[in-house]
């Protein structure tokens, strides 16, 4: 009988190098011989995508906090069933560019709706589906934001309603990953992502390693 795959999550604030680290990891995971399924989130799968337009456009500026939540929670009801559950069924180490802490930093913490709601709804949505390991990629917000503008400005990205939100906003997300972090240090593991990418990139394998040997 194939073992349960592992579950690894990817967070941090916009431009925190979130993603770069998880491609990174990716890569090495598959040259130590183990079988990878990468996703992201909001997205995910075909439907996702469909949602996550909607969910992103800068257009969008009179979406509620409710509906950004339940939109969220869509994309990852989706996704769950559809190819998270799936590869982990078969064995395989999934890793997802954000989960349920993304929610609940963003919409219950910075967008006041509270961690009670999105727990509730977590538990319909993801059924029980926790990662084994979270690594939040933390960066200063100034630097985060720069980043995330000068990423959209180059790809002349649409999907910004997020980034554009104010710079009080991003703070509150900034201190609530660092909150997780400090409130979960079992699983939620906070890494300095201003540190050059090799650098950061050794200290996310040092988290990943001992689940390797477990």
């Amino acid at each position: 009988m194939t073992s349960r795959g592992l579950f690894i999550t990817f967070e941090g604030p916009d431009g925190s190098g979130k993603s770069t680290q998880l491609r990174l990891l990716a890569a090495r995971l598959r040259d130590a011989g183990k079988e990878v399924f990468e996703t992201a989130e909001p997205g995910g799968t075909p439907i996702g995508m469909q949602i996550r337009r909607v969910l992103l456009d800068s257009q969008n500026r009179e979406m509620r906090p409710i509906t950004e939540l339940l939109l969220m929670f869509a994309c990852r009801a989706q996704n769950v069933d559809q190819w998270i559950l799936p590869a982990l069924a078969e064995g395989r180490m999934v890793l997802s560019d954000r989960f349920t802490d993304s929610t609940l930093v963003y919409q219950g913490v910075a967008r006041g709706l509270g961690a009670e709601l999105v727990y509730e709804v977590d538990r319909i949505a993801c059924r029980g589906l926790a990662p084994d390991l979270t690594l939040v990629i933390d960066i200063d917000t100034e630097t985060g934001l720069k980043r995330a503008q000068s990423r959209n400005a180059r790809t002349q990205e649409i999907e910004t309603r997020l980034d554009e939100q104010a710079i009080s906003f991003h703070r509150r997300v900034r201190r609530a990953y660092q909150q997780l972090a400090a409130d979960e240090p079992s699983r939620v593991k906070l890494i300095d992502g201003a540190r050059p990418v090799e650098i950061v990139a050794e200290e996310v394998w040092r988290a990943v390693e001992p689940l390797l040997l477990g």
